[in-house]
């Protein structure tokens, strides 16, 4: 699919076949895309991780 006209082109094509804008994403991207993905579910597990000890310090300390 183009993202400027939402127009379906074929999987390898360079250049729209609608509206002739460049549609190529570069592998490297594509790889930094994948990383970042990953980086940010490692961040997310941690958050949820260090969000779950806080919570069970304060339930230990409440019921104190």
């Amino acid at each position: 699919m183009c993202p400027y006209c939402q127009a379906e082109n074929a999987e390898s094509a360079l250049v729209c076949a609608s509206c002739a804008r460049d549609i190529a994403v570069p592998a490297t991207l594509i790889a930094e895309r994948d990383d970042l993905l990953r980086k940010r579910d490692q961040l997310r597990d941690e958050l949820t991780r260090a969000r779950d000890e806080v919570e069970a310090i304060m339930r230990r300390r409440k019921s104190r």
